[in-house]
């Protein structure tokens, strides 16, 4: 018989995230990579369930800061780690596991969880919206040409060792944070080493790690860190370069980056794995069918708490509007709330005036981050609007300026 939801003991962090391995396939993590999910473990945040001395369900949480439309950085669970043993799948271990951590991050007084998931649509009957996708492309160097702004050549750039430049990278990247809704301020110490993490069990083929960093008037002003991939088809060069970071803070630096990416010597493909929707490369190529842009689903949003949620973000547009808002999972989010809003800030309240436009907590998490359109779920049957002219008012206001987006996975 399986217990609860227990709190993770340090001490049996080994068998959890050994659950953890068995529920994704079964192959073990990397070395590196296991000692350091074991740092970064939030044990007091963790989650077990136990039949009898198994563990047969895991479920972590990480203490996080994401990026919120106004760049306001906002308390949020970063929801990981969760898998249940093969032989309890139906059980409600799940379930379980959801329902003790969603009363947990609200005991904490965080208003948001966010998540990625393994299979998308698990998360849903939990109160996650899907918020923000991810582009992935795969520029053909040899038919594709840039077209780059002017102040390029004023950058130069210069190969860096990825660990020894880890503290200016990580500087410039805490930089960029409060400019995108969905980027994660990684505060706590180790985050920093996601990016550096280079087993070579994970490279499937490519190279080390490599790293290059621009300058302008010797500051530096932006990277990129990637690997390279040599293959060669019929004696001529077809390798490939996968880029897993490129962060710059304009236009000349982004074109002298990605200008240098499509550049190297003997690779015909840079692929771009995860980029904004509304990422530069797309305006810079010759042709776009040649680098076969795809999206995904990406970062899952889930408002704990309604009224503090909403008024933790700003509005593109001045708003008055009654929701009425259904949340099965988490009742105390039932009912109607007034946010009055505006570029400054916002009021959202209990009220028993008449609602304006009918939702679930679902549709509000997908639209928080400004780039899912309410008048899209609308469209779709996922918001009804009951007052004239109030679904565009709230469609606009809740958008961004900027796609938002999730640089990697935690």
């Amino acid at each position: 018989m399986t217990s609860g939801a227990e709190v993770l003991r340090a001490e049996d962090w080994d068998q959890w995230y050994g659950l953890l391995e068995l529920a994704f396939g079964g192959v073990p993590a990397a070395p590196e990579e296991r000692e350091l999910y074991r740092r970064l473990t939030e044990p007091e945040r963790s989650l077990a369930v136990w039949d009898e001395a198994e563990v047969v369900g895991t479920a972590g949480a990480f203490t996080f800061r994401v990026s919120v439309p106004g760049g306001r950085p906002a308390a949020a669970a970063g929801v990981t780690m969760v898998g249940v043993a093969p032989t309890h799948r139906r059980r409600s271990v799940l379930t379980t596991m959801m329902r003790r951590q969603l009363d947990d991050v609200r005991a904490r007084g965080e208003a948001l969880a966010v998540l990625t998931a393994s299979e998308p649509e698990i998360y849903g009957r939990f109160g996650y919206g899907l918020a923000s996708l991810r582009l992935s492309a795969e520029i053909d160097t040899a038919l594709v040409r840039l077209t780059v702004p002017a102040g390029t050549e004023e950058v130069t750039l210069r190969r860096a060792e990825p660990r020894a430049a880890l503290g200016v990278c990580e500087e410039l990247y805490g930089r960029q944070v409060a400019g995108r809704p969905g980027m994660l301020a990684r505060a706590a110490p180790g985050w920093e080493e996601l990016g550096v993490l280079d087993p070579p069990s994970g490279r499937e083929g490519a190279s080390p790690l490599q790293c290059v960093l621009a300058e302008r008037d010797g500051e530096v002003v932006g990277y990129t860190r990637y690997r390279t991939r040599p293959a060669w088809a019929s004696g001529v060069p077809d390798g490939s370069v996968v880029v897993q970071d490129l962060e710059a803070p304009d236009p000349a630096v982004y074109a002298a980056l990605l200008r240098y990416l499509c550049g190297i010597d003997l690779m015909r493909t840079v692929k771009l794995p995860n980029r904004p929707v509304d990422d530069a490369w797309q305006y810079l190529v010759s042709d776009l069918r040649r680098c076969e842009p795809r999206l995904r689903d990406e970062l899952q949003v889930r408002l704990v708490e309604v009224g503090a949620a909403l008024r933790q973000r700003s509005y593109r547009a001045p708003l008055d509007v009654v929701f009425e808002v259904s949340d099965a999972f988490c009742p105390w989010n039932e009912g109607r709330w007034r946010l009055s809003a505006d570029a400054g800030g916002a009021a959202c309240e209990r009220t028993g005036a008449g609602p304006d436009l009918a939702l679930s907590v679902r549709e509000l998490g997908a639209a928080y981050l400004g780039g899912v359109p309410l008048s899209g779920l609308a469209a779709a049957g996922r918001v009804r609007e009951l007052r004239r002219g109030a679904l565009a008012q709230a469609s606009t206001a809740f958008g961004s300026d900027v796609a938002p987006w999730l640089p990697h996975g935690f």
